[in-house]
């Protein structure tokens, strides 16, 4: 976006996401000044610039928001669609070297662009640039990755840094020998908050939906959609109170033993309980 006139003597403009203003006569003409002058903050062209600024962010956020919604879920998504959106500049940002899968599971690439005739160019774990001309592809989630440690290593050789968390996301693998009637995991229970409001505060700045008195995180898995929740206390409760177990549900709200749960779900519920119960109050001195 160019630069605007905005009354006599000054011509404002987006700059990197702020509106920036430079003097267009007098000993300044042409430099780009520090601060806003008082007469320009309610001028048209300002505020306009602003309520632009903000869109940008929104609709900055509402990419990151579905990309990260495609990844967790790991569903397939037409690369003919990724390589229309390329040219936003926010879509660029938060999809440039995510890790993508081709129609072979073992072919993994980091995005660096795509193509007019709607293919996309990725670098291969063998640091070569290639083309993915399958009709779709999929952002794995972390956990479906083969090699992770080996996929975070090139990423750091190649100084890889993704707008979207996911080859650095935390992970969680569901253990071997659970109990078959188990249902809920405990490890994270306990994590102590002032109020329901703070702990129910942490969940939404999380990412995570708060109904009634649970936080939930909810995924699709092995074709099915699962969500994973931790109980955070009554809605409107004022004292002080503690994260609860995690727990898995069903699209139909039946209670998954765990030994049920996919790597995905298993892996976001942790990840979810995990960040509650780091928020939680520590006692220092003698009672810690």
């Amino acid at each position: 976006m160019g630069w605007l006139s905005a009354g006599d003597g000054y011509e404002v403009a987006l700059v990197q996401g702020r509106v920036a203003v430079r003097a267009t006569s007098g000993r300044a003409a042409g430099r780009q000044l520090k601060s806003l002058p008082r007469a320009l903050k309610d001028h048209p062209e300002v505020d306009r610039l602003r309520r632009f600024a903000e869109w940008l962010d929104r609709h900055a956020a509402q990419c990151t928001a579905q990309i990260d919604g495609w990844m967790v879920s790991s569903l397939p998504v037409p690369t003919g669609l990724l390589a229309r959106v390329w040219p936003d500049e926010a879509w660029q940002s938060a999809l440039r070297d995510l890790a993508v899968v081709g129609d072979d599971p073992d072919e993994v690439g980091f995005l660096r662009g795509a193509t007019g005739s709607g293919e996309l160019r990725v670098v291969n774990l063998d640091g070569e640039t290639v083309r993915f001309s399958a009709r779709t592809v999929t952002l794995p989630h972390p956990v479906l990755l083969p090699d992770l440690d080996d996929v975070r290593e090139f990423a750091a050789e190649l100084g890889i840094t993704q707008g979207v968390e996911q080859i650095h996301r935390a992970t969680w693998h569901r253990p071997s020998g659970l109990d078959p009637k188990a249902t809920e995991v405990k490890e994270f229970a306990g994590g102590a908050f002032r109020s329901r409001f703070a702990l129910a505060a942490r969940a939404g700045s999380l990412g995570h939906k708060v109904s009634g008195g649970y936080a939930t995180s909810r995924v699709r898995d092995g074709g099915r959609t699962v969500e994973a929740s931790v109980w955070i206390g009554e809605p409107y409760w004022e004292d002080e109170v503690e994260t609860g177990a995690l727990s898995w549900r069903d699209q139909d709200g039946r209670a998954l033993a765990l030994r049920d749960v996919g790597p995905v779900a298993w892996s976001e519920g942790m990840r979810m309980a995990a960040a509650l119960f780091a928020g939680r109050v520590i006692e220092e001195g003698g009672k810690a």
